[in-house]
């Protein structure tokens, strides 16, 4: 079954520098993993125009989503929409659309329209907007050959706001899969004794993936948690995958380590 290749493009100085933590791509890796989504690579690009097109124009040549944050605010530095325009060679319009909803963001506050303010309706031609229950700056949609491009703000509560909402533009072009994870905690025993376990384990489902994290000390206190994801065209065979791949880890944890000298 073919699964949707996908890029996710962080916009901001504030994150290269290391002022903000890009949380906005674990979400929206998160999302996109758990419908079925293949997510490829996250780039973090500064508020450049010119450097957002190329991450843009490199997305689009090997993914089917792109979904950009950060850069649709009021201020010089907020260049997104201008630079995704540029990318996929459209003109940057005013939509009445979005130019309605930046309206009525400000109207509920007694505040007029500003030059600022319009130029958060500004939309590579031919995108959808997409509606920001939070903030002032719309989001938009756009299908440019092939792929689908969802631009969305930057500040996390209005991103996840709008998240949702965003992938059921995508719902109709995505694989009929349940993606499902599930995890253990093993005290006791050093991840890279864990290793070749967990390479034996992992051999017996091509469908999941199985990654440890240590959370204690590799040898005075070791602690790993091991998380199993697994896919498949229903629920009940995903979580069947996970289980089953849980259970032969610790069955090979039983032969080869007392349990009276670990705790799961």
């Amino acid at each position: 079954m073919y699964r949707p290749r996908a890029w996710i493009i962080t916009i901001g100085n504030e994150l290269l520098i290391g002022r903000t933590v890009n949380t906005n791509a674990a979400t929206i890796a998160r999302e996109l993993t758990l419908r079925g989504v293949l997510v490829k690579r996250i780039v973090v690009v500064g508020d450049s125009i010119d450097e957002i097109a190329t991450a843009v124009r490199e997305a689009l040549g090997s993914a089917d989503i792109v979904v950009t944050t950060g850069g649709l605010g009021p201020t010089d530095d907020d260049m997104t929409m201008e630079a995704v325009a540029a990318a996929i060679d459209e003109p940057l319009v005013l939509n009445p659309e979005a130019l309605e909803m930046v309206k009525k963001f400000y109207g509920e506050k007694g505040l007029p329209l500003t030059r600022e303010r319009i130029k958060m309706a500004y939309l590579p031609r031919g995108a959808e907007p997409l509606p920001n229950p939070v903030g002032a700056a719309p989001g938009a949609y756009i299908i440019y050959s092939g792929s689908h491009i969802i631009m969305l703000p930057g500040v996390p509560a209005e991103m996840e706001a709008m998240l949702q909402e965003a992938l059921k533009k995508l719902k109709p072009f995505l694989p009929r899969l349940c993606v499902v994870e599930e995890g253990i905690t093993i005290r006791g025993v050093p991840e890279s004794t864990l290793a070749p376990l967990l390479r034996r384990a992992a051999k017996s489902c091509s469908d999941c993936y199985v990654k440890s994290h240590p959370k204690g000390h590799e040898v005075r206190e070791p602690v790993v948690e091991v998380k199993v994801l697994a896919s498949a065209p229903n629920c009940e065979t995903a979580k069947s995958r996970v289980r089953n791949m849980l259970g032969k880890l610790e069955a090979l944890l039983n032969a080869t380590h007392s349990p009276g000298k670990r705790g799961l």
